[in-house]
């Protein structure tokens, strides 16, 4: 399928509609959803303490440590470490998660309870573990627009085969039911509602009526006394409210795109970076009028695409250590590091990692005159 020919649609705003700032929820609300979006914003704001069940492992107390910068909701300085092992050799499926044994995220703090019980201050990793991922804290502005996508938009720009030549390959990752995989920064999880329950245990230690049961410290259950509240640890409500203010917020407005700008969207396309990071993508049917039947600029095509040795680390479900997910780009002018690891500190040193199948447009930005490279990359910045 021919990649990257559909242009972000710019929505003039005048002075009766103000601007969409980081933060905000949609436009178009009823009076309903905001208010659930208000009162999610207080759950993700919340504080968890071990007495409120909090651990006893964890990487945050709260979903807006992490997402924090500028705004709740936006992404963080904070890394974690994620292990996997790959069995290239095997038939079928060839990733380990190492979930029997903790994986595949190992969390870098424990509560002073499971500190005594084991004389430990982070999960420690598997024997026979090499490789350790990196992984930022991604904002999630928009993510509920990225949810309304119908499957049938991403699965369009799949060419696993590359049969029209054009260098890219980009394939769906596939949940281990066999769903269409699209969050996560190797698209396994299916749905907005999994990646935000799930995050609730696995980043805070928080059981849920979705995720009911304690985490392991590397495959062994937890030692007698070092839980003490009771499940779930967040009710069914806490669990919708998160969800609804994460649904609702809108990605940050693009600023308004001129001069350099404006001429660096058409060196973006040229070099070929659409191919990948598509301009915009399409909702469908929804319940919630503000998600259905928009154009999300989110410069993404959720599939995974190889991106080189140099960038590889671990496997997740279909996706291979090289391969990884389109990162949306909506947002972008806030974030401080790039990258799926944050070893990229400006984007111009993001595109000049890119490899695999983000060789040729690399080579095409690197091949630029030094003023093309500038407005390509003040493009970006407006994002």
């Amino acid at each position: 399928m021919t990649r990257g020919l559909v242009v972000a649609v710019v929505v003039v705003m005048t002075a009766g509609c103000p601007r969409v700032e980081p933060g905000d929820p949609l436009r178009g609300l009823s009076a309903a959803e905001r208010a659930r979006f208000d009162s999610g914003r207080v759950v993700f704001d919340s504080t968890f303490t071990a007495e409120t069940g909090l651990g006893p492992l964890f990487n945050a107390s709260g979903c807006a440590e992490c997402h924090e910068d500028p705004v709740s909701g936006a992404g963080g300085d904070e890394v974690e470490r994620h292990a996997a092992l790959f069995h290239p050799e095997l038939p079928g499926l060839k990733c380990d998660e190492l979930a029997g044994q903790g994986g595949p995220v190992f969390q870098d703090s424990v509560t002073p309870a499971l500190r005594a019980a084991l004389g430990i201050d982070h999960e420690p990793l598997p024997p026979g573990v090499t490789i350790v991922a990196a992984r930022t804290t991604p904002d999630v502005f928009g993510f509920g627009l990225l949810d309304a996508v119908p499957d049938s938009a991403i699965l369009a720009y799949a060419d696993p085969d590359d049969r029209d030549g054009d260098g890219i390959s980009g394939r769906p990752n596939r949940f281990f039911d066999g769903r269409l995989g699209r969050f996560g920064r190797k698209a396994l999880v299916p749905t907005l509602r999994e990646f935000n329950d799930g995050a609730f245990q696995i980043e805070i230690g928080i059981t849920n009526p979705s995720v009911p049961v304690e985490g392991t410290v590397t495959g062994d259950s937890l030692p007698a006394g070092t839980d003490p509240a009771p499940e779930p640890e967040l009710n069914a409500r806490g669990l919708e409210l998160t969800d609804a203010f994460v649904r609702l917020l809108a990605p940050p407005a693009p600023l308004k795109q001129k001069g350099e700008a404006r001429r660096g969207l058409e060196v973006f396309k040229r070099v070929g970076c659409a191919g990948c990071h598509v301009p915009t993508l399409p909702t469908g049917d929804n319940a919630i009028a503000a998600l259905g039947h928009k154009e999300a600029a989110a410069y993404t095509d959720l599939l995974l695409h190889d991106m080189g040795t140099e960038l590889a680390d671990i496997c997740f479900g279909l996706a291979t250590p090289s391969e990884f997910r389109t990162e949306p780009l909506m947002g972008l002018r806030l974030a401080t590091q790039f990258l799926h690891d944050g070893r990229a500190k400006t984007p111009e040193e993001a595109i000049d990692m890119h490899g695999g199948e983000g060789t040729r447009a690399r080579e095409l930005f690197q091949a630029l005159p030094a003023a093309d490279r500038a407005a390509l990359v003040a493009f970006l910045r407006t994002l």
